[in-house]
């Protein structure tokens, strides 16, 4: 036992570890729960609008419940992800209207066909399930704070079905160069206890077969490379997109009801335009055809402009779906240019991209093996290494910080930029 008189104030360890176990079990059953509610419901919402094309016309009117119930609760001005950030690292609460607001708008918004993802909604929901679930247990603040992340990891991993994952980028997309160590044990916990809920309930996790192996010879490293180096270009692409759109939509539009009223009337037009909803909601469909090694050339720019919209005119959702769509066209594209296997190369694209714009290189390494499989490591970790350095002072999340210099030994301690 002469381990365990090594440790100072051992009964506290002790303590301290059953304390966050029981309350990252409990928050998981909980973000599994809600979770689930907010996967079957947006997956119903996909359905109906698929099997009704013409509620895409109807989208500008979508917008109008959105921006009044954020008005409503006084919250117009709620930045999505980038305020929990900045409730996080402000040791503010989060508001807990964020949660029903977030599910709601989000569901309008894919049933009529904004372009959007779900797991950047599921932080805030998690976000804000975290900061409450604290608050009715009398926490203090600083423990409220790792409730905070534990529920961005619970619900994160009901939706993804990829536990680890979930648990990592929580911890890691906070500060960029740095890991929340306090909330490994409550993150895992509630992310794992919410992927079994999940799964109880018959929501599948989100992996794909990817049988292909790569054979690590110096031709084939050479192409994973300069194929890194063009999804650190495309992220750039991507970041300045979004950030410079919503300026613009706000500057040129500052009334936020006709904002959204004409961003869906454009995502409509283009609809209409391009004669195909692919580039309308999540857009997994069309993932699941670029893993198959089938893409069109510029689908990737298509959905970059359609999300921009979307997101820059009002609506809410997520943007890391998205980010999986545009990666993974992208890749299976060029990967054909490079001599790749193009289904390989939308898999790198899709795991690079979400790397580089939200700045977790070791987030995306477990994404790489939960969703593909660990055949590929080495390829997915040169991908994730170069890209998160090329992608510079760029992010989606513009309320992170950056800790240190991707490129010297300095403490920076600023703000991600959008490009």
């Amino acid at each position: 036992m002469a381990w365990y008189h090594k440790l100072h104030n051992p009964e506290a360890y002790i303590l301290s570890f059953l304390k966050w176990l029981v309350l990252g079990v409990g928050l998981g059953l909980l973000g599994g729960l809600l979770g689930t509610a907010f996967h079957y419901a947006l997956d119903w919402a996909a359905e109906f609008r698929a099997a009704h094309g013409a509620l895409i016309w109807f989208l500008p009117l979508a917008g109008l419940p959105i921006v009044g119930l954020y008005r409503l609760c006084h919250m117009e001005k709620n930045s999505g992800t980038n305020e929990i950030i900045d409730d996080f690292n402000t040791r503010t609460d989060v508001n807990p209207l964020l949660a029903p607001l977030i599910f709601v708008s989000t569901f309008l918004t894919h049933l009529f066909g904004g372009s959007a993802g779900r797991e950047g909604a599921a932080l805030q929901l998690g976000g804000a399930l975290g900061s409450v679930f604290g608050r009715v247990l009398r926490l203090s603040k600083e423990d409220r704070r790792v409730l905070v992340v534990s529920g961005m990891s619970a619900v994160f991993a009901a939706l993804f079905g990829t536990p680890m994952t979930a648990c990592l980028f929580s911890l890691e997309f906070m500060a960029v160069g740095t890991i929340f160590d306090p909330g490994l044990l409550p993150c895992f916990a509630a992310s794992f206890t919410a992927s079994r809920v999940a799964l109880a309930f018959q929501v599948p996790p989100t992996a794909f077969d990817l049988s292909y192996v790569l054979p690590l010879g110096p031709a084939n490293l050479l192409r994973v490379a300069a194929l890194a180096v063009l999804v650190a270009l495309v992220s750039l692409l991507f970041c300045d997109l979004m950030h410079h759109t919503e300026r613009l939509l706000k500057r040129w539009i500052p009334n936020a009801f006709l904002r959204i009223t004409a961003g869906g009337a454009i995502v409509a037009a283009l609809t209409l335009l391009l004669r195909t909803q692919d580039y309308n909601g999540a857009g997994m469909n069309v993932v699941l055809r670029a893993l198959a090694g089938e893409a069109l050339p510029l689908a990737f720019l298509l959905k970059m402009l359609f999300t921009a919209v979307t997101l820059g005119s009002g609506f809410k959702g997520g943007e890391i779906v998205p980010t999986f769509f545009i990666g993974a066209t992208f890749g299976c594209v060029t990967a054909q240019l490079l001599g790749l296997d193009p289904g390989f190369g939308a898999a790198l694209g899709l795991v690079g991209l979400f790397c580089c714009v939200t700045n977790s290189p070791i987030t995306s390494l477990f994404l790489s093996v939960e969703m593909f499989g660990g055949g590929n490591l080495m390829a997915f970790a040169i991908m994730c290494v170069i890209g998160f350095v090329l992608s510079g002072n760029s992010g989606l999340y513009t309320s992170q910080t950056l800790i240190y210099s991707k490129v010297r030994p300095d403490t920076v301690n600023r703000k991600v930029g959008g490009g």
